[in-house]
């Protein structure tokens, strides 16, 4: 899959270069065997310059070519007959990159071996394509790159690009590169200086997202960021960078081996690749004078100086050891560190370092840009979270104001009760400072009685008037049960709306209560502001129960003062004994008459049930709340005086009992 990648990459460029008109499309052309052509130079070891008829003909003839030429680069077997069957439209007809794409997928690339062929003459037949169109040289001389030179970074462009159309390369690989480049002429270049030549080449090509190779080996031509540095010296940069990077030549130079059967030394010049470690007469690498396989079971172990060598090491292989000397102890670490580092890549099956290395940068790009997303997906929720809770906080501000306007009304509420219970409780206290005072006359009138015996009218005139306030303090009575009973079913009425209160307070905290739930499914943050919630719901029933008690007090208010009313009734009841006492005439030599009272008005049956309903109304008043009996109102009309029997002046027990005296 990854050979696949860079393959398309390169024909992607080679595709490109065939649209002439830049309509995305390639159409016929007799170009066969000019392309031919160019493809047996490179084949040959040869690179010869595209002819100057370059933009005759159309370009589904080119895609012939370019496949026809794919097909002997990588040492595949031609199939003429799939190929003319799969651009057997007529010759003018155009042929698109995804049209392209099927045949290229599944007669070319599915077939490439890997190792069956040389990558690098590949790409040398897909930068010749695409240079001649792409690629403009400063005519006076003035290019950094000579075209080899522009050949390899254009490699180097390929391998840290992204895998994206149309390719380009991020700011992070650029300055990798740039790096790899500039630490390589033994140049320093600080990372502010990076970021701002990035971002002018960024913003002259009006584009954000990375470098197109064009720009990349603009940025190189213009020699902006290698500070004077000369061509040869930024040539053997490149060279080196590119055989490290595309190449894998983990580490190259000259160190001395130790012969296997003379035991003479030699020095030779290595180059370490992920899979071996090569040695050859010269630098020129044209003589390879050897070979040492790397695999899993290799290792390398530094040994002590002897026979004149020092900084020596050696490299034991499963079939040989291989004892090599370095210049200084410097280049034995390097050499050493570098090697394991090919064992290693053996051991765990990888080919390439760099590849590895990429594919690292690019999976930590793709975790900061998925932090990074997620960092903004998280700021645009919190956001959210942050309006939803601003929303919320209203919306309980709401439910705190009315909660507010609710206390507010059940305070009017309890002060106008309050102010009612108090004017009842001045009224009450007015009827039985009445009281007091008729009682207080009437003991009067019945010393008077007893003092004035001997007067019989005025005595009888007394006990009329006496009758006579009995009747309004029994008015007085039946008026004090009527407020009363007003009373009670004033409190009734408040014990209603009380209990509608609380079943508004109980409708609201069921919905607090809904609202508490739904927000604690939301974000357990406004927990605490529920928390008031139900410490004000709290307060607010301590409030209710404050009411109850009050209510409470002010029924015991009334029961003392129906306690009251009872003592008046007790009294009343003991002035009627003492009247009935002070019937009988006192004056000696009077005889009481036997059927009817000489005294008029006098009327001593209705004292007695007068007694008996005060009776029954104290033992009303007694039983709490109960509705008054059908007898109640007889009683009351019997104290009014209704249409009642007029009432004797004495019954015979009272003459049984108290007999007049006799001379």
């Amino acid at each position: 899959m990854a050979l696949r990648k860079e393959l398309l990459k390169s024909i992607w460029y080679a595709f490109t270069a065939l649209d002439v008109e830049k309509s995305g499309k390639v159409s016929k052309s007799q170009l066969k065997s000019w392309l031919s052509a160019v493809f047996s130079s490179l084949v040959s070891g040869g690179r010869s310059k595209a002819p100057g008829h370059w933009n005759q003909g159309t370009l589904r003839d080119r895609s012939r070519v370019l496949s026809h030429n794919l097909y002997t680069v990588l040492h595949i077997p031609h199939d003429p007959v799939a190929l003319e069957e799969h651009f057997r439209d007529d010759d003018d007809g155009p042929v698109s990159s995804q049209g392209y794409m099927p045949y290229l997928n599944k007669y070319i690339l599915d077939k490439v071996e890997e190792g069956a062929f040389v990558k690098e003459h590949f790409d040398e037949l897909c930068w010749t394509l695409t240079a001649k169109k792409n690629y403009r040289v400063d005519s006076n001389g003035n290019s950094m790159l000579s075209n080899e030179d522009a050949f390899r970074l254009w490699c180097l462009f390929n391998f840290l690009s992204e895998d994206k159309y149309p390719l380009i390369m991020v700011p992070d690989e650029v300055e990798y590169l740039l790096k790899k480049v500039l630490s390589s002429m033994s140049l320093e270049v600080g990372l502010g200086e990076l970021e701002e030549l990035l971002a002018q080449e960024a913003q002259a090509a009006q584009t954000t997202g990375g470098l197109s190779v064009w720009q990349f080996l603009e940025l190189f031509n213009s020699g902006r960021c290698l500070r004077g540095v000369g061509r040869d010296t930024l040539s053997m940069a490149i060279h080196e960078v590119y055989q490290e990077l595309i190449q894998d030549v983990l580490k190259q130079g000259y160190l001395w081996k130790r012969g296997h059967l003379r035991r003479n030394w030699a020095e030779r010049w290595f180059q370490l690749q992920p899979s071996s470690l090569c040695y050859f007469g010269s630098e020129e690498c044209k003589e390879k004078r050897g070979t040492i396989p790397l695999d899993a079971q290799c290792c390398v172990e530094v040994l002590p100086d002897r026979e004149g060598k020092r900084c020596m090491f050696c490299v034991k292989t499963a079939s040989r050891t291989y004892e090599m000397s370095a210049s200084d102890t410097r280049q034995r670490q390097e050499w050493t560190a570098a090697i394991q580092t090919a064992i290693r890549l053996q051991a765990e099956g990888k080919m390439s370092l760099h590849k590895d290395l990429k594919q690292k940068r690019r999976e930590q790009r793709e975790q900061r840009e998925r932090r990074r997303a997620a960092k903004e997906e998280e700021l645009l929720r919190l956001q959210q979270l942050q309006e939803e809770k601003e929303r919320k906080l209203q919306e309980l501000e709401l439910l705190q104001e009315a909660q507010r306007q609710a206390e507010c009304l059940l305070q009017e509420e309890e002060e106008r009760r309050r102010s009612q219970h108090r004017e009842l409780q001045q009224a009450l206290e007015g009827q039985l400072r009445q009281a007091e005072q008729a009682r207080a006359s009437m003991q009067a009138e019945m010393e008077l009685k007893k003092e004035e015996a001997a007067r019989q009218r005025q005595r009888i005139q007394e006990l009329e008037e006496m009758q006579q306030r009995l009747e309004e303090a029994l008015h007085l009575e039946v008026k004090a049960r009527r407020d009363e009973e007003a009373v009670r079913l004033a409190q009734t009425r408040l014990l209603e709306e009380e209990e509608e209160k609380l079943k508004q307070l109980l409708q609201l905290k069921e919905e607090q209560e809904r609202y508490i739930e739904r927000a604690q499914q939301e974000k357990q943050e406004l927990q605490q502001e529920m928390a008031l919630q139900s410490r004000s719901l709290q307060q607010a029933q301590l409030q209710l129960e404050e009411v109850r008690q009050n209510r409470q007090r002010a029924d015991e208010d009334v029961e003392a003062a129906q306690q009251k009313l009872r003592q008046a009734s007790t009294n009343v009841k003991h002035w009627n004994v003492q009247m009935n006492r002070l019937m009988h005439p006192i004056e000696p030599g009077d005889k009481r008459p036997t059927t009817s009272s000489s005294f008029t008005g006098f009327q001593p049956h209705l004292l007695a049930r007068r007694d008996s309903s005060l009776k029954r109304l104290t033992r009303w008043g007694s039983q709490g709340n109960r509705t008054p009996s059908p007898s109640s109102s007889e009683q009351q009309k019997s104290l009014n005086g209704g249409d009642e029997a007029p009432i004797s002046a004495s019954t015979p027990q009272e003459d049984k009992l108290d007999p007049a005296p006799e001379n």
